[in-house]
């Protein structure tokens, strides 16, 4: 009984959840503008790199493929500080932590989402082109008409499963004063001396990633059926 009351004071105090649960919520909102800016960025920018990629412009896809392994290849920790800490040292003025955050996101997650719609453009028989362009269409028509349609219903769990795992990685943002969820529990932990704030953090998290995670099994068991 005294260890379960330990146990309850420790990591489910409901009366320190009561007294921080506006930081939390502050910090929620904040993650939430932060996950509707960067992941429709990274899918358009991912998108634009995979659309020009398949123009097959020699000289443009080796500055694509540099862009897109560097990107991948920097971790996501090092490119925020350097995009935070860095780059106003090269401009000599601050910028607005929310900016840099969007901005280092963008660059990374648009690398992933690019090589995933890549995938998915190449996945479509160039047969399907050579129709849409007989038909009196341009390429860049032909693309967006034709070609993507199918080849982001091809890729469709693997674009769910970046997006959760991009929603994921915003909580490094903390890193940088960013006050969104994660670095409120952190603040809010300082405050009560327990770990119920972070706790608090695990289970908003999960509420919020669990039903895309679900969509992710439907997509693959529905994609698995089909084939």
């Amino acid at each position: 009984m005294v260890e379960w009351e330990v146990i309850r004071f420790s990591f489910f105090n409901l009366e320190t959840l009561q007294e921080i649960w506006p930081m939390l919520w502050r910090g929620w909102l904040m993650t939430v503008q932060l996950c509707v800016a960067v992941v429709p960025l990274g899918f358009f920018a991912g998108t634009i790199l995979a659309t020009i990629y398949s123009l097959r412009i020699k000289s443009v896809n080796a500055a694509l493929i540099v862009y897109v392994d560097f990107f991948r290849s920097v971790p996501p920790l090092v490119l925020l500080i350097y995009v935070t800490y860095g780059i106003p040292l090269l401009l000599g003025a601050d910028i607005d932590a929310f900016v840099a955050v969007l901005f280092a996101f963008t660059l990374n997650s648009s690398s992933y989402f690019g090589e995933i719609v890549r995938a998915g453009i190449e996945s479509i028989p160039k047969g399907q082109m050579e129709a849409a362009r007989s038909t009196g269409l341009t390429t860049l028509q032909a693309m967006r008409y034709v070609i993507l349609p199918q080849a982001l219903k091809n890729v469709a769990p693997d674009l769910t499963s970046n997006t959760i795992e991009l929603i994921k990685a915003t909580s490094i943002a903390s890193v940088v004063a960013l006050p969104e969820l994660l670095r409120m529990g952190r603040v809010a932990q300082g405050l009560v001396y327990n770990a119920t704030p972070l706790i608090a953090v695990a289970v908003i998290y999960l509420i919020m990633l669990w039903p895309m995670v679900r969509l992710l099994s439907r997509l693959e068991r529905r994609m698995m059926s089909s084939r």
